[in-house]
Parts: C-alpha cells; structure tokens; sequence
C-alpha cells in the first residue's frame, strides 16, 4: 500500500496534504514491518510534502499518531518540525528506552527541551538529556495543563479505535449539557466579573516564531508566528503585526490569540520591538511583552470573556455532521440510488432515516436551549398565531404517538379568540414539546386532560392548562425541572430527552416571547401574552371609567 502511494504524485495541494495523512498514518502503525528501502521513500515523500501542508494540519497528524506510533524514525522526523509540531510529537510520544537514545542525537535543542520537560521518560534518557544540556534550558510544565491544551485540540485525523455507543452515554450526557445550558443562560443573565490583569514576555527568532516565553505555559505560546497573520480564531498575531515584521518596524498593542488552559487562552495585546545582533547588524528576532486588552479596546459588543454558549454550539455542529452523514447514506440505501437493494437492507436504512430526523428534532431543542434570549425581541411582538389552529395541528402530529402509547388526548377550548403574540413556529414548537413530554410518561390507558382558555381580567394572557399526569401528581415543581429527574428512577419510556429538560425548553421558548410555564399543584398552565383586538378595546373602556 505503501509503495501504491508513493508511486503517485499528488495533483494539487488538497492531494499533497491527503498523502501526507496517509504516509504517516501508514509508518506509525506498521513502520517497523517495512523495508528499509520503502522507509526512505517514505520520509523523502513527506520532506518533499511539508512545504505544501499547512502548519495546523502537521501538527494534528502529530497528535493524531503520537500515542499510537511506536515507529522512532518517525518520530525523529516530526521532531525536527516547527516547535509546535514537535512538542504535539514529544509531549505524547511512547517509545522504548533504546529508540529514545537513538533519536536524541537527531533532535535539535528545541526538541530536546521539551523532552526534558516530561517527567515519565526512562532515567537513561533523562540522563542523555542532561548530558546534551537539555536540563538548563526547559522550563516546567504542570501536567494538567497539557493534558488540557491537548484535550481542546482538534484531532481530526485520529481514527477511533472502537465505536462510540450513544445509547449508553446518552443520558448522562444530555443531563449535563442541560446543566452546561443552564450556566451558560444564568452566567448570561449577569455582567461577567473583571479579570485581574496579567501579561507575560517572549522573545521570537528571525523567521518570527515565538521560541522563549515567561509568564504563561511554554505550549500556549511556544512556535506562534508573529510574521504571518492567523484568521477565524486561529492561535497567532494578527495583520498588523505581520505587517510590521515584514518591515522590521516596532509593533505596538498588536492582537494575539492563544489556545490553552483559561488562564491563558484568549485574545491578547502585545507590542514587540526588532532587535539586531551588535557585531554583525544581522536581524535576530522581536523582544516584547504581552497583556490583556483593556475594555475600551474591545469591538463594540464583544463579550470580555468567551460565553460558555459557544462551546455549547459547537458541540451541537459536532453531533449534525456526523448524523448527516449518516442519514444521506441511509436516503442514498433506501432510494437504491447505487443499484437493487433487498427488501430487509431498504427497511433498516428507512428506520435509520426516521431515527436520525428524530434525533435532529432534538438537537435543535438543544440549540434553541442555547440561543433563546430572557427578553422578548421586538421582532417577535409583531408576529401572531392562532393557538386553536396550532394546538389542531399538534394533536394531528401528535396522532401516531398516541396511538403508540395508548394515551388519550382531550384539550377543550373555552371562549376565543386565541391570538397569540408569538410565532406560528415557536408556539407549536412549545406546545407540541410540552404534550409530548407530557405524553411520554403517562401510563397506558391514561387520559391527558386540558384546557385552552384566555382571561382578560387576570393578566391578558392566554393559557393552557394541562392536568397533571398520574405518574407526576405529587412531583415538585423542583423534581420536574431537575433533568436527571424520572418519575420511574431511569430515563421515562421512550423519550430521549428527559421532562426536565423538556419543561426548561418550553419556560425558555415562553419567556422569550413574554410569556411562562406555571407549575400548580394539579396542573401545568402554558401563560402566552394575547394578541386579541377585543382585548385592547376592553383596556381603554376600563382605561376612561
């Protein structure tokens, strides 16, 4: 396989950067059981390919293959790359005493001081190393903090060693990003505290990679490039910077951004002069200093600090992609697009397609858990529904569940109209998710009993009123709120998500178009602030007398 790849020269970049995964991947996991002759092509190959692959994506395919690359010579060939790739190569790497002795020589000063800073090496390396003088120049290192700037790297290439079961974690891991929601909505709700200033010191070399630093985690800053300008995010230095490398000027409060722990990630302010050897005249790199940028110089409506919610989100893209894919596989099988399918494999790829819609459903509750404002926009004031229409068009959705579950649904309308200051979406959204959580645990054979009605004397809202189901009678309104909470000890019935969660999503949804969702003592009431004309004519007749 190996030979196959080398015998074909890659077209553009996207195919260098494709080959460069695969001849790695293929000398981490078998490099021992290759010839010597395929060992030099292959490592002649990536010295060829390095220039055209990016810094980032080396430095992932380091992480991705140092845990389970046992292959020296390869390892030796990262280690010689950028401080960053090295130390994504060093940091993790697991060889036997013999080869790390052998690759040592091999190793450069850098990579050396980084090995130092490990502390599980066998004390004949650890020996060589002081031996080479590689002691005196590594700084300490706690291991939490790379183990946790390994954690928040993406591993894009790393293959999974077995399959993940999402019905066994499910539950836990729903209930905590419930909570994860929850903090993110009250930390939100409240301005966040000031952080006392900090700032640290670093020294680049002449191509502007950061190679001392004194104030933060050498593996937050070390092999940062201040001479290229890093977009979308991206650890690095901005434009301005780049710019003023380019020209050997002073660079003055330049913006960086640095990964890692929370005490160091984030964005940064730093300035830099040149410095020039004294007996030669010859560029020797920027000495500056770094700090955190002052309220005034943030963007107008930039949080100081990185809302929790972000990471929420990007847990909710990191579960679409996945279940995309899995779901266009199972249309493309179902609709025999490839050629005949039997009967049974076009039964499992349709249940598939129906489980993933089932599970995107959810997703978006989550990410409408994580989006939803406390306030109403002014917006969605303008926007109105019918609640007696949409509350028909929930039973009707409603029809296949209840059949399934044997519960019977009796909601009466009492009076109208039952306009609603809220939208036609969101209002069957929080109706059909509460009845159907509600629906969830209600015992076969049970009858789900409530009421559409509107009280312009109480406080000009509309409400539905739901009895409460026999398995939640004597429930507290604390119980039914608490995500981890089942009237039964385990996850109720089918549901996916928890009542919990549930009843969170639809006191969100309402409070964010001005309304609530009450928890009485026999039943849950749905409050929706009312749209109706005759409602406002009421108040200015009351209004005059």
């Amino acid at each position: 396989m190996i030979a196959t790849i080398l015998r074909q020269a890659p077209r553009d970049r996207r195919a260098g950067i494709a080959a460069w995964r695969q001849i790695s991947d293929i000398l981490a996991q078998r490099g021992n059981q290759l010839s010597d002759d395929d060992v030099r092509r292959a490592l002649h190959a990536l010295v060829v390919l390095r220039p055209q692959v990016p810094e980032k994506v080396r430095r992932d395919c380091a992480l991705a293959i140092a845990r389970h690359g046992r292959f020296a010579p390869l390892v030796a060939f990262y280690a010689n790359d950028v401080p960053a790739v090295s130390a994504a190569m060093l940091q993790r790497a697991r060889l036997p005493e013999a080869d790390w002795l052998a690759v040592l020589p091999a190793t450069a000063a850098t990579a050396r001081s980084i090995l130092a800073g490990r502390s599980d090496l066998p004390e004949n390396v650890r020996r060589a190393l002081e031996s080479l003088g590689a002691g005196s120049v590594a700084l300490p290192q706690p291991a939490t903090a790379v183990e946790t700037a390994a954690d928040e790297l993406p591993v894009a290439a790393a293959p999974s060693a077995e399959p993940v079961r999402v019905a066994d974690s499910a539950p836990s891991q729903i209930s905590e990003l419930v909570r994860r929601i929850d903090r993110f909505q009250s930390a939100r709700a409240r301005p966040a505290p000031r952080k006392a200033s900090n700032g640290f010191l670093f020294e680049t070399g002449p191509d502007g990679l950061i190679r001392w630093v004194e104030g933060v985690p050498r593996g937050a800053a070390v092999g940062l490039s201040i001479a290229d300008a890093a977009f979308g995010g991206e650890p690095g230095a901005d434009g301005a910077a780049a710019g003023a490398f380019r020209q050997r000027a002073e660079i003055v409060n330049a913006r960086m951004m640095l990964e890692g722990a929370a005490a160091e990630a984030g964005e940064w302010r730093f300035s830099a002069l040149p410095w020039f050897d004294p007996a030669t005249g010859q560029f020797r790199g920027y000495r500056g200093s770094a700090r955190r940028p002052q309220p005034s110089e943030m963007p107008y409506g930039r949080p100081a600090v990185t809302e929790s919610g972000d990471s929420i989100r990007q847990l909710i893209h990191e579960l679409r992609s996945p279940l995309n894919a899995i779901s266009g596989f199972a249309q493309i099988i179902s609709g025999q697009m490839f050629g005949p399918v039997s009967a049974s494999y076009r039964a499992m790829a349709e249940a598939i397609v129906a489980d993933a819609a089932a599970i995107q459903s959810i997703i978006d509750d989550l990410d409408t858990a994580a989006r939803t404002p406390q306030v109403p926009p002014a917006a969605s004031l303008a926007e109105t529904a019918d609640l007696g229409v949409v509350m028909t068009q929930v039973e009707s959705d409603l029809g296949a569940v209840l059949a399934d579950q044997r519960v019977d649904l009796s909601i009466s309308r009492v009076g109208g109209p039952f306009l609603a200051q809220v939208g036609d979406a969101n209002s069957r959204r929080m109706i059909g998710r509460l009845l159907t959580a509600l629906v969830d645990i209600s015992e076969p054979g049970a009858a789900l009993v409530g009421q559409l009605v509107i009280e312009p004397g109480h406080d000009d809202m509309l409400q539905l009123r739901i009895v409460r189901p026999l398995a939640i009678r004597f429930a507290t309104a604390a119980d039914l709120l608490d995500p981890g909470f089942s009237p039964e000890g385990e996850a109720p019935g089918a549901a996916v998500l928890s009542l919990g969660f549930s009843l969170r999503l639809v006191d969100s949804l309402a409070r964010g178009a001005g309304g609530r969702l009450d928890i009485g003592h026999n039943a849950l009431t749905l409050h929706l602030p009312s749209a109706n004309p005759s409602t406002d004519k009421e108040r200015g007749i009351q209004q005059g007398e």
